[in-house]
């Protein structure tokens, strides 16, 4: 089959959010289909400034056309218009030119798919929020599959979104609460359906896990010794090398992800502050993109924005990771830390992350300050209790997060739309 993908911005630097999860899918599906990507020149999703050049690319082994964006995005203009168009009465005119403003606004990218859409036998969009689905979808909702990695949030209330949700052929839902989400809410019409999400790769190779200091050197609890070494655990500790590269000698908790407000990274470090005031002895780490400043505290570790295999270094080596943002409709960063056996400490405000703990009991939740204390306090002295979390995170991930199950998913919603 012939495969189009339709993104806001794709790039192997970017390496968070719907934009990676594209990213995997279509790599995963380029080994057994002819596929292409179809998105923007922007990197920055702030701006939508045209940074990567117009044309055709290849990045990781897929075909990647790239359509420049009309005009950048004025963040503190639409700011000010969201703020109107959410809480006062408005025209469907008023949400289109709220949609032109958010951006990334690329009439080149759909006057291609008006041409060429009958090139290919499925079109996948990822995302519902962006132009390039919205007007995309319209063009040939019979053979359109939407990921829309949805949440509630004011925008998805405007009324254009009710058009949205009724064009696909096909919804890949990445968990069971954005499926209902979507279904109360939205008139769906898609002739399939599927909980989909994203696959993650389980490591094989065995880790020593960290332990109290005078522990033997056997295996730690629930671990297997090394293949063919008769009992003796020969294989390196967790995460080594990222904790060598970043000077991080203790354990520590770790964050992943755009490091702003709305992720919620402030309270994260209010409430971690509280945290270490009262005893606590981890350190915080946070990889990603900074978009708001750091406290100069020894206790805090900015690691940057860090390749997929520093990643995942870091995920082996933190002994829980933190997920403080309230709005999540799947989460690969909880997903890829069940998958290396570590356990994670989500914000209960985000009905998705709340689940995931719950189903795979490899997490706890928060709902305030004394609840995050006492949690990560709990996880940071117990190791009987992380060992057996990260060996229900693994379980979790074979069940449901399994690359083969994924990849089964989508032949099964791109056969129901091929014409």
């Amino acid at each position: 089959m012939k495969i189009a993908f339709v993104i806001q911005r794709y790039g192997s630097e970017i390496l968070g959010g719907s934009e990676y999860h594209c990213r995997l899918i279509a790599e995963r599906l380029a080994e057994r289909h002819d596929v292409e990507v179809l998105t923007t020149c922007a990197r920055d999703y702030i701006t939508w400034k045209n940074e990567y050049p117009e044309g055709t690319d290849r990045v990781r082994g897929v075909t990647v056309r790239r359509f420049a964006v009309a005009h950048p995005r004025d963040i503190e203009a639409f700011n000010r218009y969201s703020d109107w168009i959410f809480h006062n009465p408005h025209s469907r005119e008023d949400e289109l030119e709220w949609l032109r403003q958010q951006g990334p606004w690329c009439p080149a990218l759909v006057e291609h798919l008006e041409r060429s859409h009958q090139a290919y036998d499925a079109l996948i969009f990822f995302t519902y929020l962006y132009a390039p689905t919205v007007l995309g979808l319209a063009v040939a909702p019979g053979k359109s599959i939407l990921v829309p990695t949805a949440h509630d949030e004011p925008a998805i209330h405007l009324g254009l979104y009710q058009e949205v949700f009724a064009l696909p052929a096909a919804i890949a839902y990445n968990t069971e609460v954005e499926r209902r989400f979507l279904s109360r809410g939205f008139p769906i019409r898609a002739i399939a359906e599927e909980t989909v999400g994203c696959g993650v790769d389980l490591p094989h190779q065995p880790y020593r896990r960290d332990r109290p200091a005078g522990a033997g050197a056997g295996p730690a609890e629930g671990e297997e010794p090394a293949a063919g070494h008769a009992g003796r655990f020969a294989a390196p500790a967790r995460g080594e090398a990222f904790r060598a590269r970043h000077k991080i000698h203790g354990p520590f908790a770790l964050y992943g992800g755009r490091i702003e407000k709305g992720k919620g990274c402030e309270e994260l470090v209010e409430y971690f502050g509280t945290y270490h005031a009262g005893g606590g002895h981890l350190t915080l780490a946070l990889m990603g993109v900074k978009l708001m400043p750091l406290p100069e505290e020894p206790y805090i570790r900015f690691a940057g924005l860090l390749s997929e295999r520093e990643r995942l270094q870091a995920l082996e080596a933190a002994s829980v990771v933190v997920l403080p943002s309230p709005f999540e409709s799947l989460s690969l960063m909880a997903i890829e830390a069940f998958a290396v056996g570590t356990p994670v400490l989500a914000n209960a405000r985000c009905e998705v992350l709340v689940d995931h703990c719950l189903r795979s009991n490899a997490g706890l939740f928060y709902a305030d300050r004394d609840e995050f204390v006492e949690c990560l306090k709990l996880l940071a002295v117990d190791d009987r209790l992380r060992a057996q979390m990260g060996r229900n995170g693994r379980a979790y991930v074979r069940r449901h997060y399994r690359w083969d199950l994924i990849l089964g998913k989508y032949e099964k919603l791109m056969g129901a739309v091929r014409k």
